[in-house]
């Protein structure tokens, strides 16, 4: 049976400030990515999702970026690959002490934003990002698009690299994405469950420009922010379960 972990960007609200629909999404999904502090979260926020997660058995995740509150962490920045190690071994760190408050592991990491797309593209910059994982937990599993330069580092390292896909983002034929400030528009539900199951068995996608595309989706993300987007989730759901695709953890895929 084909199988596939659903994602979802998550503990992004910041004090007094609401972001995003984690109650809503938490029972879709079977891996959190959860905001550290740098780019949107607190330290009580990223408690209380944490014990969130825990409440649905779903696997929990660091989401580290530059160091950009006010860009919300999209806004491409300069820094010396010592600096990102830091910024990720930082982040990582303090959200897996959070975890071991509530006992339970941390299972995987994605990088946010501007962070995650420069990591594409840059060696030495994935390299950084890996070598902070490393010194949290060297088991830890890495999110990462296809073609990504932390994909080949990652196996240079022996890391363990989860490829991802995205359910409510637009792809590129490099198998980037189009990275955007998120969308007003209310997405056509039937179309993006679709694309989501047609990415798992045929390992297609329909890229921004109208080109087919060839992709592995291991993980598949659910934006939180999305307009309807507790509904694209239980529709993604509901798809994957009629095409025979089994929803699990990463660490089943990977095993």
């Amino acid at each position: 049976m084909l199988k596939v972990d659903l994602n979802c960007d998550m503990g992004e609200s910041f004090a007094l400030y609401q972001m995003g629909n984690d109650k809503e999404m938490m029972p879709y999904i079977t891996s959190a990515n959860i905001a550290c502090g740098y780019h949107a979260g607190d330290p009580r926020i990223m408690s209380e999702t944490i014990e969130l997660a825990k409440k649905h058995e779903v696997g929990i995740g660091a989401h580290p970026s530059f160091p950009d509150l006010m860009g919300f962490g999209r806004r491409y920045m300069t820094a010396t690959p010592e600096e990102i190690r830091d910024y990720v071994l930082y982040q990582t760190g303090a959200l897996k002490e959070f975890a071991a408050y509530h006992e339970v592991k941390l299972q995987h990491c994605k990088p946010h934003g501007a962070l995650y797309m420069m990591a594409m593209e840059d060696e030495k910059i994935a390299k950084a990002i890996l070598e902070g994982l490393s010194k949290v937990n060297p088991d830890l599993i890495v999110f990462a698009l296809n073609h990504s330069a932390v994909v080949e580092v990652g196996k240079q390292m022996g890391i363990r690299v989860a490829k991802e896909a995205y359910s409510d983002r637009e792809h590129t034929r490099t198998g980037s994405i189009v990275l955007t400030r998120g969308t007003t528009e209310t997405p056509d539900l039937d179309q993006l469950a679709n694309r989501a199951v047609r990415m798992v068995k045929e390992r297609k996608v329909i890229t921004h420009d109208g080109e087919d595309a060839d992709l592995t989706a291991q993980t598949i993300c659910i934006h939180g922010d999305t307009p309807g987007a507790p509904l694209l989730a239980k529709k993604i759901n509901e798809e994957l379960k009629k095409n025979d695709i089994a929803i699990t953890s990463i660490n089943d895929i990977l095993s």
